[in-house]
């Protein structure tokens, strides 16, 4: 049996919940994908972060998140969302918006429009029809033209604060680093700046130290590596650049107050859920 929202063309639509399999954290921390995401906001408000930046959320938002771009979403107790996932490669086939966007669709026609594009995707991803992922992938096309023609009405924005230039760079080699054993000199370097400039930046564009930041993707890798693999504990600490497994475990333990061992316990004896 198909999961929901299936499709052989690696297209996908499912409910928030779905997506982060029952468990928060896959969200709420920092993080980035291999695949094109779009987070359609259908109900409640929130707050995200996205590329270096946080944003308030609420109703008819819709976030465009690339492949490698950092980010995390807090949503408050009752708002809902769908996320639409899809291949980095087919994304660019479609021409999917490939710059991060938050995007606040007041127009009703545009919110219908997006709506009736997810529900088609929707109905087609799940039917048995012939060419039915042929028809995913040609709704999903007049999704990225609606999302284009919305961005190109847009009026022209101001140059951003360098703060946020700086962060959203920050972020950029974090996604592709965040293994290596790069101290936050080493970044500061690599974007020509202080560290402390780096890190007062950063606060200011989304709230979270460079520091933080690092911290909190080296911290999901290995989060996902505990729970959803048999790799030794050891071997994953060398992976994220762990000085030591003494180390590692010292880490997981502070940022979510169980040790690596117990967090794999409890992955193992969680019922599963449709990815």
């Amino acid at each position: 049996m198909r999961p929901e929202g299936f499709s052989t063309t690696g297209i996908y639509l499912r409910p928030l919940a779905q997506f982060e399999r029952g468990e928060a954290w896959r969200l709420a921390t920092l993080h980035d994908r291999p695949d094109y995401l779009m987070v359609w906001i259908t109900k409640g408000q929130g707050r995200a972060l996205l590329s270096g930046i946080r944003l308030g959320i609420g109703a008819h938002t819709a976030l465009l998140i690339p492949p490698e771009t950092l980010f995390s979403l807090d949503l408050m107790r009752g708002a809902g969302a769908l996320v639409l996932t899809m291949p980095a490669a087919l994304a660019q086939t479609l021409t999917m918006p490939h710059r991060p966007h938050v995007l606040r669709l007041r127009d009703v026609q545009t919110q219908a429009e997006v709506t009736h594009r997810l529900e088609a995707i929707h109905r087609e991803a799940s039917a048995t029809d012939d060419f039915a992922s042929d028809a995913v992938a040609a709704h999903a096309a007049l999704l990225s033209v609606t999302l284009r023609r919305f961005l190109a009405e847009l009026p022209e924005t101001k140059g951003r604060p360098g703060a946020h230039r700086l962060s959203e760079a920050f972020c950029s080699l974090v996604a592709r680093h965040y293994q290596s054993s790069n101290t936050m000199a080493d970044y500061a370097k690599m974007l020509g700046v202080t560290g402390t400039h780096l890190t007062r930046s950063c606060k200011e564009a989304c709230g979270m130290t460079a520091a933080d930041m690092l911290a909190a993707r080296s911290l999901y890798a290995a989060r996902d590596m505990i729970e959803q693999t048999d790799l030794s504990l050891k071997d994953i600490a060398e992976q994220l650049s762990f000085g030591s497994p003494a180390y590692f475990s010292r880490f997981i333990l502070k940022h979510t107050g169980k040790s690596p061992s117990t967090l794999r316990k409890s992955a193992r004896n969680r019922p599963l859920m449709a990815v």
